[in-house]
C-alpha cells in the first residue's frame, strides 16, 4: 500500500473557533439583559427605556445568538476538525470552507441588525425574515456539499459513527428548516407564515423541537464520539450500542414535536403520538450517555487531571439529564404543571449551559493547543473556568425550577369555595422576583467564566506557533480488501456507502414527519371549522398584530386557553383549533410571563381602550409589580399603513376571506376605526392632561394616528368571535325555549275552564 502526503486545514477550524467564543460571549450578555430586566425591571423602563432593548426584541436575539451564532459556529468548529480526520483527507474545498464561515457570520450579522428593530417572523427559533432563510439554506447548502464531496474522497472505507450523525443532521436540518420557512413575502422586511393557526402550530413545533434535537443535540453527539475518546485515549464503548443508538434516535426525535402542544387545539391523536414517542426517547438517549461515559472506564484519573475531559463528563452528564427531563415533561399530568412556567426555562438551560456550553469549552481547551503546538496557558485558570460555569448552571436551573414549581402551583390553586386563590396574575410575577435575581447571578458566573477562558486561549495562542496546515500521512484504505481489514458485520455495508447512508437517513426521518403533518394538513376533520363565527381581522387590527408580533409579545404572553379547570375560570371558555385559522402565524407562544391574551376583548376579561392605552405606557403603575416593559415609542410612532394593500392581497392569497377589491378600502378602513378607538381613549383623559396638551382636538388628531391604536384593536378583538357566537347561541335557546312555553302555557281563559272543571 502507498502511503500519501496530504495535510489538514486548520485554519477553517480556528476561525470558527474564534467566532464560537466571540458570539458565545455576546449571545450570553444579551441573555444576561433579558435576565436581568425580569429581575430588575423599574430600572431598565427608567433608565433604558430603548425599543431596541425591550424584553420581546432582544430575548429572540439571545436565543438565535446562542442556537446559531454560539452552538452553530462550534458545531462547524468540530466538525471541519474532526471530518478531516477521521475521512483521512483535507476538506474537499477550502474555498467553500472559507464560503462557509464567512457565509455563516453574514447570516448572524443578519439577524443582530434585524430582530432588535423588530424585523421578525415571530415563530420561536425561527424568527429571521424569509431572505434571510434563503441564505441560511443555501450555506447550508455549501457545507453539506463540502461534506459529502470529502468523504468521497476519503482514505478510509468506513465511516465512523461522528460521521453519521454530522449526516443525519445536514439531511434533518434542511428539511426542517425548508418547510417551516414556507412565508409569503409582503416586503423586503416583511413576511407572513404560509400555514395558519393548528397547521402552523404543528409544523413550527416539529421544526422547534427538531432543530433542538437535529441542530444542538445529534451533532453534539457525532462530535461527542470523536472528542471523547481522543481525550480518555481509548475506544467507545461499544460500537453496537452506537448503532442502535443513532438509527433510534433519529427516528424517535422526529416525532416528538407536539409533546409542546398538549392539552392545546391540536389533535388528540397527534399529541398522544408526541407523547409515545418522547416516552421512548429516553432509551435511545441515554444508550448515546452511557456510551460516552463509559468509554472513560478506567481513566477516571486522567478525568482529575485533564479539564477537557472534566467539562466533557458535566456535559454528558447535563445531557442525560436533560434527556430524561424532556419525556418527563411530555407525561400529560407533568406537562398540566410545567407547561407556561419557568421550569421550561431551566431545562431548556440545562442543555443549552450544561450540555453545549460545557462540551464547546472542552472543545477548544483541547483544539487551541494542539493548533497552536504549545500547552495551554494556564491549568490553573481553566480549572477556575470550570468550577465558575458548573456553580453557575447550579445557580441558574435550581431558582428557576422552583420558580417553575410556584407559578404552576400558584396557578392552580382554589380556594375551598371554588374561587381562584390567586385571581390576581400579578401575584404569580411577584412572588418570583427573588428567583429571577439568583438566575442572573447564575448566568453572570456562567458568563465570566467564558471571559476567563477567552483570555487564556487567547495567552495560549500568542505563546504559540499556529500550525495552519498540519502534515499527514495515510494509505488509501478503500483498495484494501475486506478480509485484510477485519471481520465483516451487516452495517458495514452501510458505512461505505454515503449515498444509500443519506437516503436511509431521509426515510428514517422522514415517516414521522409525514404521519403526523401530512393528516393535520389534508384531512379537513382534524382541524374543525366554526363555520362563519371566525371573521378575518379589520385592516387597524391586523396591523395591531403584526405590531403585536414586532414588539415580541409572544414571547411573554399565550394565546392559548387549555381546557383545564384552573385556566377557563381564569380566562373563560377553552380556545377551539377552528379560531386560528387566520392566524398567520399562530401566536399560542410557549411562556406566560404575562396572563394569557387569548380572551382579552371579551367580557369576563375586557378592559377599556383607555386602561389599555395606559397601561402600554405606564405597566408598572397601572398594574403594580408588572415586569411588563413600558412601550412608550408606540404612543409616539405614527402607523405606516403603506404595506396594506399587499398585507390584505397577501392574506387573501392565503385564503383569508377578503373580498375583491377590499384592498383599496383597507387603509380608509383603518384610519376609521382608529379615529373610533383614539376618541375614545381622548374622552377618557382628565381634563388638565389636555390643555397641557393643546386641547382635546389637538391630542385627538396625533393619537388616532399612533402605533399604539392598531395594537388597542388587536387587543380588543381576542376572543370576541367566540363570545359572539357563545351569546347567539343562547339568545337562540331562550327564543326556543319562550316559544316551547307559550305552546304549553294556557291562556288566561283557558286557565279558568280548567280550574272550573276540576271543581267540578
Amino acid at each position: 500500500m502507498e502511503i500519501q502526503k496530504f495535510s489538514y486545514d486548520n485554519k477553517t477550524v480556528k476561525n470558527f473557533a474564534y467566532a464560537t467564543i466571540i458570539w458565545g460571549i455576546i449571545g450570553m450578555l444579551v441573555g444576561l439583559i433579558v435576565a436581568l430586566q425580569l429581575a430588575f425591571p423599574a430600572f431598565f423602563d427608567d433608565y433604558l427605556g430603548f425599543s431596541f432593548l425591550s424584553f420581546g426584541r432582544i430575548r429572540p436575539l439571545h436565543t438565535n445568538a446562542v442556537i446559531f451564532a454560539f452552538v452553530g459556529n462550534g458545531i462547524f468548529m468540530g466538525v471541519y476538525y474532526s471530518l478531516q480526520r477521521l475521512l483521512k483527507t483535507r476538506m474537499w474545498s477550502d474555498k467553500l470552507s472559507s464560503i462557509n464561515f464567512w457565509g455563516w457570520q453574514l447570516i448572524i450579522l443578519c439577524a443582530v441588525l434585524t430582530l432588535p428593530f423588530g424585523i421578525t417572523t415571530g415563530k420561536e427559533y425561527a424568527e429571521l425574515e424569509w431572505w434571510i432563510d434563503i441564505m441560511i439554506t443555501l450555506l447550508w447548502v455549501v457545507f453539506g456539499f463540502n461534506m459529502f464531496a470529502t468523504i468521497f474522497t476519503r482514505r478510509v472505507k468506513h465511516m465512523y459513527v461522528a460521521i453519521w450523525f454530522y449526516i443525519a443532521t445536514f439531511v434533518t436540518v434542511a428539511i426542517l428548516h425548508i418547510f417551516n420557512s414556507f412565508e409569503y413575502p409582503v416586503s423586503f422586511f416583511k413576511s407572513y407564515s404560509w400555514y395558519a393557526g393548528v397547521q402552523d402550530a404543528l409544523v413550527q413545533w416539529w421544526y422547534g423541537h427538531n432543530a433542538v434535537a437535529f441542530f444542538l443535540t445529534t451533532p453534539y453527539l457525532g462530535l461527542m464520539y470523536y472528542f471523547v475518546p481522543k481525550a480518555a485515549n481509548r475506544p467507545v464503548y461499544s460500537y453496537r450500542l452506537s448503532i442502535v443508538h443513532f438509527w433510534a434516535l433519529i427516528f424517535l426525535y422526529i416525532w416528538a414535536g407536539p409533546h409542546h402542544l398538549l392539552y392545546t387545539s391540536l389533535p388528540d391523536w397527534a399529541q398522544s403520538l408526541g407523547v409515545v414517542f418522547s416516552v421512548m426517547l429516553i432509551a435511545p438517549s441515554w444508550g448515546g450517555m452511557l456510551n460516552g461515559l463509559l468509554t472513560l472506564r478506567g481513566a477516571w484519573d486522567r478525568v482529575r487531571d485533564d479539564v477537557m475531559l472534566k467539562f466533557m463528563v458535566v456535559a454528558l452528564t447535563c445531557y442525560g439529564m436533560a434527556t430524561f427531563e424532556g419525556p418527563l415533561l411530555s407525561l400529560k399530568n407533568v406537562n398540566m404543571l410545567s407547561h407556561f412556567t419557568d421550569w421550561t426555562i431551566a431545562h431548556v438551560h440545562i442543555g443549552g449551559l450544561g450540555w453545549n456550553g460545557m462540551f464547546t469549552f472542552g472543545m477548544l481547551y483541547w483544539l487551541f493547543p494542539k493548533m497552536f503546538r504549545v500547552k495551554l496557558y494556564s491549568k490553573k485558570l481553566a480549572n477556575q473556568h470550570f468550577w465558575i460555569a458548573t456553580l453557575g448552571i447550579i445557580l441558574y436551573a435550581i431558582p428557576m425550577y422552583i420558580a417553575g414549581f410556584v407559578q404552576g402551583l400558584m396557578w392552580q390553586d382554589f380556594n375551598p369555595d371554588g374561587t381562584l386563590v390567586n385571581a390576581d396574575f400579578l401575584k404569580t410575577v411577584t412572588a418570583l422576583e427573588p428567583y429571577y435575581m439568583l438566575r442572573s447571578l447564575g448566568g453572570l458566573l456562567f458568563i465570566v467564566g467564558a471571559v476567563m477562558m477567552f483570555y487564556n486561549l487567547i495567552r495560549t495562542a500568542k505563546s504559540g506557533n499556529f500550525l495552519a496546515n498540519e502534515e499527514a500521512e495515510a494509505a488509501d484504505m478503500r483498495t484494501v480488501p475486506a478480509k485484510i481489514v477485519g471481520k465483516k458485520f451487516w452495517h458495514r455495508a452501510i458505512e461505505k456507502r454515503p449515498i444509500r447512508f443519506m437516503v436511509l437517513c431521509i426515510v428514517v426521518v422522514g415517516i414521522g414527519g409525514l404521519v403526523e403533518i401530512i393528516p393535520t394538513m389534508i384531512v379537513d376533520s382534524n382541524v374543525p371549522s366554526l363555520g362563519n363565527v371566525v371573521q378575518p381581522y379589520t385592516p387597524l387590527e391586523l396591523e395591531g398584530r403584526d405590531l403585536y408580533i414586532r414588539e415580541g409579545c409572544y414571547n411573554c404572553h399565550s394565546q392559548m386557553v387549555r381546557p383545564l379547570r384552573f385556566e377557563t375560570e381564569r380566562y373563560g371558555e377553552y380556545s377551539k383549533s377552528g379560531e386560528f385559522v387566520y392566524d398567520h402565524p399562530f401566536q399560542w407562544g410557549s411562556k406566560r410571563t404575562g396572563p394569557d391574551l387569548a380572551r382579552e376583548g371579551t367580557a369576563k376579561l375586557k378592559k377599556s381602550n383607555y386602561w389599555h392605552y395606559d397601561h402600554l405606557i405606564r405597566p408598572k403603575i397601572v398594574s403594580p409589580g408588572s415586569v411588563m416593559p413600558a412601550y412608550t415609542w408606540m404612543a409616539e410612532d405614527d402607523m405606516d399603513f403603506s404595506l396594506m394593500e399587499k398585507k390584505i392581497n397577501a392574506m387573501r392569497t392565503m385564503g383569508v376571506p377578503y373580498e375583491e377589491g377590499f384592498e383599496k378600502l383597507a387603509t380608509a378602513n383603518a384610519e376609521a376605526q382608529a379615529l373610533l378607538i383614539a376618541t375614545d381613549i381622548v374622552d377618557q383623559m382628565d381634563k388638565d392632561v389636555l390643555e397641557g396638551n393643546g386641547g382635546r382636538e389637538k391630542v385627538l388628531s396625533e393619537l388616532k394616528n399612533k402605533e399604539i391604536i392598531a395594537l388597542i384593536a388587536y387587543l380588543q378583538r381576542l376572543g370576541t368571535d367566540i363570545e359572539k357566537a357563545e351569546n347567539a347561541a343562547a339568545e337562540l335557546i331562550e327564543s326556543e325555549e319562550a316559544e316551547t312555553m307559550d305552546e304549553v302555557t294556557p291562556t288566561e281563559g283557558e286557565e279558568s275552564d280548567t280550574l272550573n272543571n276540576q271543581n267540578q
